[in-house]
């Protein structure tokens, strides 16, 4: 499954939509594309997509090989061995194709801050903890084909 930013974007829609479902944030409806564009962005930390995978194998067989490889070089041996290295990287831990940079929890804790702290949320009706619980969930739950 080949994931980019548009994934982290769905990501953050799927959980403003859980959220708001649940009556857990409240802001303003005219806010919510920037919400969402903000916390994609607050995710892109937390994940790895394909295509960071992709550009950070490239990276490797670049400074091993030298700037002159063949365009076709996500096509060779080194770039699927590189690849395969970052990912065992993750310990294969993954959600819809994006890859954890760090735990479901950890994550689950920074997005709590940023919804808490963040001036364009101007409500949550959650405690701290069932907030990074519904967050955990709604993490687990999301399906890059479903939105």
């Amino acid at each position: 499954m080949k994931t980019n930013f548009d994934t982290l974007k769905h990501m953050a829609n799927h959980m403003l939509n859980q959220l708001q479902e649940a009556g857990i944030v409240e802001y303003g409806v005219d806010k919510r594309v920037e919400i969402i564009e903000i916390l994609a962005t607050e995710l892109n930390v937390c994940f790895s997509t394909e295509d960071d995978i992709k550009d950070q194998a490239i990276e490797e067989v670049q400074d091993k090989f030298g700037e002159d490889l063949a365009a076709d070089v996500t096509e060779t041996e080194m770039y699927n061995h590189a690849r395969k290295e970052i990912i065992k990287g993750f310990s294969g831990e993954s959600i819809a194709g994006l890859y954890l940079t760090e735990s479901l929890h950890n994550i689950a804790l920074k997005i709590k801050d940023f919804l808490l702290d963040h001036p364009l949320i101007e409500e949550v009706y959650a405690t701290d903890m069932e907030l990074v619980d519904f967050l955990v969930h709604s993490f687990k739950s999301f399906s890059s084909k479903k939105n």
